[in-house]
């Protein structure tokens, strides 16, 4: 009877290490999602009276847990029942990516033109204030719910074909990791200003180390923001074509005779374009549609 106990016991210490080894492989297949999740969260974080951003922050933290209690159940049902729906999505999901990544690309280079019309509004009251708030986290929340999917379904087709209870450890495990990770992140960065600015006002006028320190937190913040967009746009490019070269038979083959980063940045790209090609296509059709 003890003996079975002890056996149990170091089943279970087996499993939990292996689950711990490929929670970490899987960690790092979904780094381009994560990175791309920072970015965009640390923008749409900004912007908000110093008072309200960390409860702002804890709102949309919230609804990024519960988009992944919806998206998961959802996720291991199909990896029991339909596996090859899992390879399906995790295309289809890659072809998002890359075009979210070629998008950011050709908005770098062919920026959207702007009125030049000036309008002067009026203060905002505090209702329309908390009604701007309001609108912002469900924005946040909806972008947070598409980039789960994305990390749901890379960090499931890494175990796919493993034990089922192996695979809920798995992808839970990395599911909190990009939630508490990212928004523990993106606290540190929206609070960075802050930081500098009360840093800023305890030297007053003496020059010395705090207030160096200061000015650097408030100076860097824009180029934090604007670095991480530039590292997750290419991780987006790259993670899609990792996905598109290990799934995809033709493309695993593809350029092959460049370094893997390589190939899988070049077929990420030109998927990408082809992608956005289309999009923009449609978009052109459905506005003559209109006229």
């Amino acid at each position: 009877m003890a003996s079975g106990f002890f056996a149990l016991l170091d089943d279970i210490g087996a499993l939990m290490d292996d689950v711990v080894v490929m929670s970490k492989i899987t960690t790092k297949k979904t780094a381009g999602i994560l990175g791309d999740d920072l970015a965009v969260n640390a923008e749409k974080a900004t912007g908000f009276v110093a008072s309200r951003e960390i409860p702002v922050l804890w709102a949309i933290t919230k609804g990024s847990f519960l988009n992944k209690l919806i998206i998961l159940p959802v996720a291991f049902l199909l990896s029991a029942f339909l596996p090859p729906a899992i390879t399906i999505l995790l295309v289809l999901g890659a072809i998002y990516l890359a075009f979210e990544g070629v998008e950011k690309v050709y908005e770098f280079f062919v920026p959207h033109k702007h009125s030049n019309d000036v309008i002067i509004l009026s203060e905002p009251s505090e209702e329309e204030v908390l009604k701007i708030e309001k609108n912002k986290i469900k924005s946040a929340i909806l972008t947070d719910f598409i980039l789960s999917v994305e990390i749901v379904i890379i960090a499931l087709g890494t175990v796919i074909g493993k034990d089922l209870l192996f695979q809920i450890l798995v992808v839970s495990i990395v599911a909190i990791i990009a939630t508490v990770g990212v928004y523990g992140i993106v606290a540190l960065i929206v609070r960075m200003d802050d930081l500098g600015l009360r840093l800023i006002k305890r030297s007053g006028d003496k020059k010395g180390i705090s207030k160096t320190v200061g000015t650097f937190l408030v100076n860097a913040l824009p180029w934090v923001i604007k670095s991480l967009s530039v590292i997750g746009t290419i991780a987006l490019i790259l993670v899609a074509g990792g996905i598109f070269v290990h799934n995809i038979e033709f493309l695993h083959h593809f350029l092959d005779v460049l370094p893997a980063i390589l190939q899988e940045f070049a077929v990420g790209l030109l998927i990408g374009f082809a992608a956005f090609l289309v999009v923009k296509g449609f978009k052109v059709v459905f506005k003559k549609d209109k006229h």
